[in-house]
């Protein structure tokens, strides 16, 4: 009897996953928010909600803040909006749809649409009707006087009235890229940014006179102009040239550190306001915001700074001074960045006092009154001020809750502003709150991570167990649905294996963010060594040493740098590793070049030793490669160039190509197909 109770207990212990509870479908469901603005008038936000992968812009309005879609886009075409702006009166939305909003290469076309696709500029009025083609471009800026957009074509700068019926011209011809259009406040002149890939101009276009100056030019490169409130100066960073940086190795200090720099407008002359002090901060850092720098109340500059080894805010006065902390020193970062409608206060989200979540905060740009505005088991980003002044509106989610536009009004509880937009089949109820965990690395490295558990497990049941990697690889996962759409599907997969009976872990390998300057440029990292293998190798056996983990049924998935060490892993440990899902990963670093092409033999031969390429012959367990063939981020051939090394060394792997499909997939029906695929290849292995 005890014979047979014993072959029992192991026979269910190696029994396939479970029945999911929801499929991935539902879980998959959740509209993702992103691109929240608020008017400059009248106190309404808008933001872009992708249902399913049809792409609509939705505004909700004071004082009840209901949301209402606008656009009735209805088809999975791959065809993102984006770079929504308000026009000056507050009453229509000017936004782009289609196009590449990443590498601004040609048009993606994924769901290989027969007449083609094109990259255009629309507007569409908030009291609602059709949406009017304005033209075809990108990155609209619309004037202060609320006559004109200034946008770019083809990297040049051209004008359009927002007169139905009028004719794009193009204002400016110049050598380089064309980027960051900033009109001043009064309207009359254009700023932007020509990259001329070793160095970058400021310039500076004259409507009235039709001019073009460029001020304070160097061999260096500048970006990220914001103007005087008088629009009589221009402040901009400059980061100095270094033709000698590696591609994807630690960069924790440059040798000329970056500065801000102040332009008289009319002169074109320069002068440095403020440099970064050599170490800690010298290599500039960016927070995500619409630009890296705000001209405040006061005449203070508000910018991000490593100066403590973390990612913290500074002001400092056009008139010079010593710069001013706005949020007290501690081990913590900043990351999504607003300034308040007055310009007297910074709304911005961080993980001061919970590292593994996202909150709001406030305060002024003189370093005065930082107020927490959310806190608790949630995450929150990208806040913005209405222009009324009376609300901050945001995105936001938690474990089982997934990304939604909410709002905080005068001070009240936070409240979605389009609830009904969240399907009812969703399954919030059936999701588990992943617990977090800190794990030693093989060397010794704390690392962070996310463990997901079956909800239904009993005493002594081993179950199979995965490892997630995050791409980027400056991203941290988070204990909650993420606010980037990637990450936020990588979630829902977690979940839905877990639903299945997987033990997962999400892993926030060193080079990630949220952890500091030395963890995100760790010592000998991507290209320059690989060392992120060891957080790997400690992930892999920290799941070896849990009782609830089958040990023989350990495998890896991840997506473009969590491709990679998934391969990394299979390639160097499948004895540990037995199978895994490789998206789109980087297999050979030595194929790549540096941000200014630099490359030497030690380069190369580092590189190649610290790619899964170089381990392929110790490579046992089989892998199933996911890939799209325009992907621009991570060239195709480093797949076609690994499954021709496997197939040599007679692994056993399986191949879904997507033919038109880019880096991240831009259609609903690829990521189900990819999705789908990768948990029946980890059932059938695992």
């Amino acid at each position: 009897m005890a014979h047979r109770i014993a072959l029992g207990l192991l026979l269910a212990s190696l029994l396939p996953a479970a029945p999911a509870k929801f499929t991935l479908e539902q879980v998959l469901s959740a509209p993702f928010p992103t691109d929240l603005i608020s008017s400059s008038k009248g106190g309404a936000v808008a933001w872009v909600l992708d249902q399913n992968g049809a792409r609509n812009i939705w505004v909700a309005e004071a004082p009840d803040y209901k949301g209402r879609k606008l656009t009735d886009y209805r088809d999975d075409d791959g065809q993102e909006i984006a770079e929504m702006t308000w026009t000056a009166d507050g009453r229509s939305i000017v936004f782009v749809r289609g196009g590449d909003f990443e590498t601004h290469g040609d048009n993606p076309n994924p769901a290989s649409i027969t007449q083609g696709v094109e990259q255009d500029i629309w507007i569409i009025p908030v009291a609602g009707g059709a949406p009017r083609k304005i033209a075809e471009g990108n990155e609209p800026a619309v004037s202060p006087k609320g006559d004109t957009i200034a946008f770019l074509k083809k990297d040049e700068v051209w004008s359009v009235g927002l007169e139905d019926g009028a004719k794009p011209s193009q204002l400016i011809h110049t050598k380089g890229h064309a980027g960051e259009l900033r009109w001043s406040p009064d309207g009359s002149r254009i700023a932007f940014v020509v990259n001329r890939t070793e160095h970058a101009f400021i310039g500076v276009y004259d409507v009235a006179a039709k001019s073009l100056e460029y001020v304070d030019a160097s061999v260096d490169h500048d970006s990220n102009p914001v103007w005087s409130p008088d629009s009589k100066h221009i402040a901009f960073i400059r980061i100095a040239a270094d033709t000698t940086r590696i591609f994807f190795g630690p960069r924790r200090s440059a040798a000329q550190p970056w500065s801000i720099r102040l332009a008289d407008v009319d002169s074109g002359n320069g002068r440095e306001l403020w440099h970064a002090a050599e170490g800690q901060g010298s290599a500039f850092h960016a927070m995500v915001a619409d630009n890296q720098l705000f001209w405040g109340a006061g005449d203070r500059i508000v910018f991000p700074w490593e100066k403590t080894g973390w990612l913290h805010l500074y002001s400092i006065s056009t008139h010079g001074d010593a710069p001013t902390a706005l949020n007290t020193n501690g081990e913590f970062e900043v990351e999504h960045v607003s300034l308040s409608v007055d310009g007297k206060t910074v709304l911005f989200s961080s993980n001061q006092d919970d590292i593994d979540h996202r909150h709001l905060w406030r305060v002024s740009v003189l370093g005065e009154n930082l107020t927490p505005l959310t806190h608790g088991e949630t995450i929150e980003w990208s806040p913005i001020e209405t222009s009324d002044g009376k609300a901050v509106a945001m995105l936001h989610s938690d474990a089982r809750n997934p990304a939604r536009a909410g709002i905080k009004i005068n001070g009240s509880d936070v409240r979605d502003l389009a609830p009904d937009s969240i399907p009812a089949s969703f399954p919030t109820a059936s999701l588990v709150v992943p617990q977090q965990v800190i794990l030693s690395s093989a060397d010794g490295m704390r690392i962070h991570g996310q463990l997901f558990l079956p909800q239904e497990r009993t005493s002594g049941e081993k179950h199979p167990a995965v490892i997630f990697f995050h791409g980027g690889s400056r991203r941290q996962m988070l204990l909650g649905w993420h606010y980037m759409d990637y990450y936020h599907n990588a979630y829902a997969m977690n979940q839905y294996l877990t639903s299945l009976g997987y033990v997962v872990l999400s892993v926030n390998y060193r080079s990630g963010i949220g952890y500091g300057l030395n963890f995100r440029e760790a010592l000998n990292y991507g290209a320059s060594g690989a060392s992120e293998f060891n957080d790997v190798l400690g992930a892999g056996l920290y799941l070896r040493g849990r009782s609830d983990v089958d040990p023989k049924r350990i495998g890896l998935w991840g997506g473009s740098y969590g491709g990679y060490l998934t391969a990394l892993g299979l390639a160097r440990a499948s004895d540990l590793f037995a199978a895994g899902v490789d998206f789109h990963g980087v297999h050979d670093w030595s194929a790549f070049r540096g941000d200014s092409g630099h490359r030497d033999e030690n380069f190369t031969r580092t590189a190649f030793e610290s790619s899964p390429m170089a381990s392929v012959k110790t490579w046992r367990s089989p892998v199933l490669l996911i890939h799209g063939d325009d992907d621009r981020n991570v060239p195709f051939s480093q797949t076609i160039m690994l499954a021709e090394a496997l197939r040599k060394q007679g692994v056993k792997f399986d191949e879904l190509i997507f033919p038109d499909e880019i880096h991240g997939f831009l259609t609903e029906k690829r990521w189900l197909q990819a999705y789908h695929a990768a948990a029946e290849f980890l059932n059938k292995h695992l």
